[in-house]
């Protein structure tokens, strides 16, 4: 039997503060907008259905019941005391906490009280220069404070992260921009930026990329659905050597190319976390195709997680389900042997991510 290690959460959210009813709760475990389908909610998901498998034990309820009578309980025992609960039934040890989304979610400091593990912060890049942006009178300013900004970030997170490729990645060239470029379009932007607008400019986003790049921590890029290979693949191939690991979030379902990356290129690293979430019961053959293709150096666990304490929840769990029965399996039939697959699974749930991001064995980073 493969035992389900301690894990480090490499890339999700902070919970929100405020209590839920059914539709509030049930719009968090939709990937899309807009209202489920007439007639269902979204609980009739893959994500809603293991929520409704490994979450009710933790508030002393039994396995798949109805949702009505679940979110009673959460409301009975509280937000606080639920998502104390919740958290700490994860079987999650340290937290890397995305702070740059927003809503009333818990930061950093408190996803370590309330899961009782150790919590660090990623900042998100675009906030960042949105916020020095408002804060900078002219275009000479803005780009100092910007470089200045993000080294004092490098000084305390533990990563940087990015959804440029998300949202501009078939627009965007992989080498850094010239400084005429630069300066052209922040011009453009800082003014737009008056009557408000987040950054979207390419040029900016691949500058402020490479300012990133620049500050050795490790760059986390959100990817874009159906373009894991077109940017970041090039993206990839500029920043070979330059000593800044490169963490392909979100690929699924193009997770088999965001694996292939990881193997092509020794400072690229792949992402399990929404890949076996959104999945649910189906996690281990999405688990298995991964495994075809990344070296198991290259794999960190998340969880993905954003509002609810349930998603911390579903992650762990999925993964544990989904290691125990793919390794399980492969030393079953004797092409791996127990120690090999127990080694293994420590690395993709916490070793790999103790070193990318410099973390010691308790969860904090070395100095």
């Amino acid at each position: 039997m493969i035992e389900t290690p301690s894990l480090v959460d490499q890339y999700c959210h902070g919970v929100l503060r405020t209590e839920l009813g059914l539709g509030t709760f049930e719009a968090h475990l939709g990937r899309g907008e807009g209202p489920p389908a007439p007639g269902t909610t979204f609980f009739d998901t893959q994500t809603g259905f293991a929520v409704r498998r490994w979450c009710p034990p933790l508030l002393g309820l039994e396995p798949h019941c109805p949702p009505p009578r679940y979110l009673a309980r959460r409301r009975e025992l509280g937000v606080l005391e639920s998502g104390r609960r919740l958290l700490r039934g994860s079987g999650i040890t340290t937290y890397l906490v995305d702070t740059g989304l927003p809503g009333d979610l818990t930061g950093p400091g408190e996803m370590a009280s309330a899961g009782c593990a150790d919590a660090h912060e990623i900042v998100r890049l675009e906030l960042l220069a949105e916020q020095v942006a408002d804060t900078s009178g002219t275009v000479d300013s803005f780009l100092a404070n910007l470089a200045e900004s993000v080294h004092a970030a490098a000084a305390h997170a533990v990563a940087f992260t990015s959804v440029a490729g998300a949202r501009r990645s078939l627009a965007m060239a992989p080498e850094p921009p010239g400084p005429g470029e630069v300066r052209g379009a922040a011009d453009r932007w800082l003014a737009r930026r008056q009557v408000g607008g987040a950054l979207r400019d390419p040029v900016l986003l691949r500058h402020l990329l490479w300012i990133a790049v620049a500050s050795g921590r490790p760059l986390q890029l959100h990817a874009g659905a159906g373009d894991p290979q077109g940017y970041f693949g090039g993206f990839a191939r500029a920043t070979a050597g330059l000593g800044t690991d490169l963490v392909l979030l979100h690929g699924y379902p193009y997770h088999r190319n965001a694996a292939d990356l990881a193997g092509l290129f020794p400072h690229v690293y792949a992402d399990l976390g929404p890949a076996l979430v959104r999945t649910g019961a189906r996690a281990a053959a999405v688990l298995a195709e991964i495994l075809e293709l990344a070296p198991f150096g290259k794999l960190l666990f998340s969880s993905g997680a954003h509002g609810l304490p349930e998603l911390h929840v579903v992650g762990a769990r999925l993964f544990g389900e989904a290691i125990g029965r793919v390794f399980g399996g492969w030393v079953a039939d004797g092409a791996w042997s127990l120690p090999d697959a127990q080694r293994v699974a420590g690395l993709i749930a916490a070793g790999n991510a103790r070193r990318v991001y410099g973390l010691s064995e308790a969860g904090l980073p070395e100095v």
